[in-house]
């Protein structure tokens, strides 16, 4: 970690309600990757942002909030690498509670970093 970049996830790098993330999966274009459907949706201005959805399909509630989890700070370790100005919803698929952070990372780096 160099010095002086500081690896943060504030709200405003959220996508936090229900609007935010009906406009991003309406108007977005989707990535399916096997453990993830990733919608991004360019903005003119603004951070980019993160939301994130695991439904009871990938596991109990540990099990989502650990997929969670994993995905924000793939996010918030990668932020300034990932295209700038864009809503992203990643969307977790069934098996996504399998995977740790180094599987998460191949999957989602080429996708979200270019």
């Amino acid at each position: 970690m160099s010095a002086g970049i500081r690896h943060i996830f504030p709200p405003d790098y959220r996508l936090r309600v229900r609007p935010d993330f009906l406009k991003t999966w309406d108007k977005g274009r989707r990535f399916h990757t096997d453990h993830f459907i990733v919608v991004l949706m360019q903005k003119s201005n603004g951070p980019t942002r993160l939301g994130v959805t695991a439904s009871k399909k990938v596991g109990g509630a540990v099990q989502r909030n650990r997929v969670k989890r994993l995905l924000r700070e793939f996010f918030r370790l990668n932020y300034e690498k990932i295209n700038p100005q864009a809503d992203i919803s990643i969307i977790a698929k069934k098996g996504a509670a399998d995977l740790g952070y180094v599987a998460v990372y191949c999957e989602l780096k080429k996708l979200l970093t270019g």
